[in-house]
């Protein structure tokens, strides 16, 4: 019985025709002799009963036939490959990326975003920790990538950007006079934003008290909502539920965007990450892009 399927690798020898502009540009693409990218054609044509290319002086150049089948051929070949990348990424173990928590809310979902639709149907496991448990993963190979907020030089990866530092407290809490004591609501050390804190308001002059530590960012921001003192958080613009942002205390500067990776990573996952990353700082209200 006749073979009714069209090959495969002759489509892809007649779209090289086009693309390379002609049958010993596509040849040479293809690592192929010239009389085979000529068969594959010949075979082509017998199989459709058409004439796919005629000569045009000392060129040759597709009929209306060939350009129907250029089309359609892109498209088979689309299909084809779009399928195995979706059949590779299944069997792929998933991909396991890491965050700090108080990056995890409002960096990571673009991330997320952006690597489903680079590798659609490949698995995601997220690991959320804080920086230094995150870079020790990263560095054993037990997390492919991390966004990680830390300071130049304390931090493990690449600096993609920077988020805004700001204070927060609970709804109309006022401040203490600078002779008593100023609450603070902060991570457990060891925790760069706290330090942070402490080294500016002790400039200002306050006497601070950690009147509530948490491991947790939404520990953080339960103390402070409760009225137990003053937080300080990373922005992207947007003021946690509860919270009102404080402008009566030291500037902080900005804390750095991190993506750390393993050592072997896909170099293409890498550039996928980063830029997902970036594209955030690009529409971010109030952060900035490194660089």
């Amino acid at each position: 019985m006749a073979n009714d399927s069209l090959d495969l690798g002759q489509l892809r020898t007649f779209v090289a025709i086009a693309d390379h502009g002609g049958f010993g540009r596509a040849a040479t693409a293809l690592h192929l002799s010239q009389p085979a990218v000529s068969q594959h054609v010949r075979l082509l044509e017998r199989r459709l009963r058409q004439v796919l290319v005629e000569k045009h002086g000392r060129r040759t150049r597709f009929t209306a036939s060939g350009e129907r089948l250029l089309v359609e051929a892109r498209r088979i070949i689309a299909t084809h490959d779009e399928a195995l990348r979706r059949l590779d990424a299944a069997n792929l173990p998933p991909m396991v990326i890491g965050s700090t928590e108080t990056a995890a809310e409002q960096v990571l979902p673009r991330l997320l975003t952006t690597l489903r639709d680079a590798y659609p149907g490949r698995g995601v496991r997220f690991h959320i920790d804080r920086s230094t448990q995150m870079t020790e993963a990263v560095l054993k190979g037990t997390i492919d990538l991390a966004v990680l907020l830390g300071f130049a030089g304390d931090t493990h990866g690449r600096l993609v950007g920077e988020l805004p530092l700001h204070w927060y407290s609970a709804q109309a809490r006022p401040l203490p006079q600078r002779e008593q004591s100023l609450a603070l609501v902060a991570y457990r050390e060891p925790c760069g934003m706290r330090q942070l804190a402490l080294r500016r308001l002790a400039e200002a002059g306050y006497r601070v008290e950690v009147a509530a530590e948490s491991t947790s960012l939404e520990g953080v921001i339960a103390a402070a909502r409760a009225g137990l003192g003053v937080a300080v958080l990373p922005s992207a613009g947007v003021t946690p539920h509860g919270l009102v942002r404080r402008h009566d205390l030291p500037e902080l500067g900005g804390i750095g965007v991190h993506l750390a990776t393993r050592r072997d990573l896909d170099d293409e996952l890498v550039t996928t990450a980063l830029h997902a990353l970036e594209g955030f700082f690009d529409t971010a209200p109030v952060s900035r892009l490194a660089g």
